[in-house]
This record gives C-alpha cells, structure tokens and sequence, in this order.
C-alpha cells in the first residue's frame, strides 16, 4: 500500500512539475524548434513529444537535474530526426518562394535566395551540436548565463562557443558570391 501512496505522489510531483515548465517555456521550446528548420505545425508536435518524454523521466524516477535543458536537448534531438526524414528543400524552400512571389522576385533572385538559404543551413548543420545550439538559443534572446544553465556548461564555454560559431559562420559568408 505505501508503494502505491510513494508511486502516486511521485506522478502527481512530475505532473506539476510539467505543469509549471510547460507554462514558463512551451513557447521558447516552440521558437526554438522553429529555428532550427521546422515548420510551426511540426515544432508543435515535437515540443508536446519533448513533455511527454520528460513526464515519463520524472514520473519513472529519472535524476533530471536541469529539466528545461533536458527538454531543449530532447526538443533538439527529435527536430533533427524530423528533419533527417524530411525531403531536402522542405518548408524554408517553400517560405522563400512564397516570400519571393509576394514580393514580386523574379525568379533568378529567387533561385538565387533558395541556393544562398540552402548553403546557410548546410553551414549551421556542420556545425558541432553545442554551437549549433548555443547559437540558436542566442538568437532567440537567451544570456549566457541561461544558455550556460540550459547546457549544464560554463559561461566561458558558451561564450567560446559563440565565438567560434560566429567566426566561422562570418568565413563562410565571406565567400558567398
């Protein structure tokens, strides 16, 4: 009987733990995913799965220390196999075409835009994960300290990071026509 008390307190622990995250960072999880090439209606899906899987940690009695890094890492992860299932030119594609056809592009400037766009993500894709993602946490608004805390990593590391992230994405962009 007490097994069952200690099972169904610890549930009812995770299920507000959850509650509270996923009020505080549901939509920075969204954004996040967003960033990283995924369409709203896909990020949407993922950051529920990302929940779910850190409900079932909790509630199953995993140590989860930084919880909000635990759902960006897992966030992160299931967007990258979404988008290793995903056809190449996917919904950036279609957002560029879409924004070239409103603005009137001609199509030379748009070809041009898709192969710029399609280099630039081939870019950020090689970078390691932890630039990758300390410049998408970046980018979204977050400090050092928050992404050092999302991380698990110093502050000097992330500020590293950044650096090295940027130099390179600064290289690359030297040598776009």
């Amino acid at each position: 009987m007490e097994a069952v008390i200690e099972r169904t307190a610890s549930q009812t622990s995770a299920r507000q733990q959850i509650t509270e995250l996923y009020e505080s960072s549901r939509v920075a999880v969204l954004r996040y995913l967003v960033t990283t090439g995924l369409d709203v209606g896909q990020a949407e899906e993922v950051t529920q799965e990302a929940f779910l899987r850190l409900y079932a940690a909790l509630r199953n009695g995993e140590d989860v220390t930084s919880p909000r890094g635990w759902l960006f890492r897992v966030a992160h992860n299931l967007a990258v196999d979404v988008l290793k299932r995903r056809r190449p030119e996917g919904a950036l594609s279609e957002a560029v075409a879409a924004t070239a056809a409103q603005k009137g592009i001609g199509i030379e400037e748009q070809l041009l835009e898709n192969e710029w766009n399609k280099s630039f993500q081939r870019e950020i894709q090689s970078l390691s994960n932890r630039q990758r993602l300390c410049l998408e946490l970046r980018a979204q608004g977050s400090s050092y300290l928050e992404i050092a805390r999302l991380l698990n990593i110093k502050t000097s590391t992330v500020a590293e990071l950044l650096r090295r992230g940027f130099a390179r994405l600064r290289r690359w962009n030297q040598c776009q026509p």
